[in-house]
């Protein structure tokens, strides 16, 4: 698909910057909020208009787009910045109808991360946001590949945010998302039998182009399918391994077990069709969100380059409906 040359992620752990994944940071009031970047390269007044999700965006690619030529930039978020439309809606009762703020409004819109990021590096070229819920991100990423094989000498942002709202935390809890006991550990969510798992935010960037030298890990292949049987996700497991890795072994099988019971059927029989394979997980580090597997792909080519992995197969579960696969091997 294409080659992963440079990423930043913003995320609760220390992984923008100085990078400690053993220093790792405690699970506070059930959530994990991604630990806010240096915001000096932003105007002040500028900033302040800013919605969470639109300064996480800046604050992970910034650091690329300011050394970094890209031809488009592509977004995967599932609420964009969900606050502020409810801040814009309240303020349409607020002021019945008449003269609003339209800095909310503005801010609210799931276009408006990309259109951000093009008005901070004056990039005129290709601008989308994928909105599919918990498969944005995988949708982006297949936005960019197909986008490379048309342009092969191209390059592109690729990214993933999403916020931690008052607004949806509570719409979210209402539905049984989220733990209702305290939770302060890994071993606590992985050991639950409860359902629901803790919320997260946060953001990730990548550089990517169809150019081998230089890249940190290659994307090689992504599968996405929509379904509440888990027979139909093992089955459409079995396929992808044989179209995709073939006779070559695994080296890890990072899985998206957030502590949610419901979802539990799902991982464990996906880990049975990669038997004696390393596994690991990687929620209790950010938090289930609609784009976590932004993060996961991320943490995919920290471990690739950092523990000189061959390939990690990727499984993320969102909702227990949307399933998707990445396959990420070393360049």
């Amino acid at each position: 698909m294409f080659y992963i040359h440079q990423t930043v992620c913003v995320s609760a752990q220390k992984t923008n910057g100085l990078i400690d994944l053993d220093d790792i940071q405690p699970i506070k009031d059930n959530k994990l909020q991604a630990i806010e970047p240096n915001y000096d390269a932003i105007p002040p007044a500028m900033y302040r208009r800013m919605g969470r999700a639109v300064r996480l965006a800046s604050g992970a690619a910034l650091p690329l787009l300011n050394t970094l030529t890209f031809n488009g930039i592509v977004i995967g978020t599932a609420n964009g910045g969900l606050e502020d439309c409810i801040k814009f809606l309240n303020q349409i009762v607020d002021y019945n109808e008449g003269k609003l703020t339209p800095t909310n409004f503005v801010q609210s819109t799931t276009n408006a991360i990309a259109s951000q990021l093009a008005f901070f590096s004056s990039n005129k070229g290709y601008n989308n946001t994928h909105v599919h819920r918990g498969l944005a991100f995988e949708n982006a990423a297949l936005d960019v590949a197909m986008m490379l094989n048309e342009f092969p000498d191209n390059s592109y942002l690729l990214g993933g945010v999403d916020e931690i709202s008052a607004y949806q935390y509570n719409i979210e809890s209402l539905a049984g998302s989220y733990k209702k006991e305290s939770i302060s550990s890994a071993e606590d969510l992985y050991n639950s039998k409860t359902t629901g798992s803790i919320p997260g935010d946060g953001c990730t960037m990548f550089a990517v182009n169809k150019q081998k030298t230089g890249a940190t890990a290659k994307l090689k292949a992504i599968g996405t399918i929509h379904t509440d049987k888990v027979e139909e996700v093992t089955q459409y497991l079995t396929n992808f391994i044989n179209k995709n890795l073939g006779e070559s072994s695994l080296s890890l099988f990072l899985s998206g077990e957030n502590g949610d019971s419901r979802h539990l059927p799902y991982y464990s029989a996906c880990q049975n069709i990669v038997p004696n394979i390393a596994v690991e997980r990687f929620k209790h580090l950010c938090g289930e969100y609609a784009t976590a597997s932004a993060f996961a792909l991320w943490l995919a080519c920290h471990k690739i380059q950092h523990n000189n992995l061959k390939n990690v197969l990727i499984y993320n579960n969102f909702r227990g409906k949307q399933h998707s696969f990445m396959l990420v091997e070393n360049a």
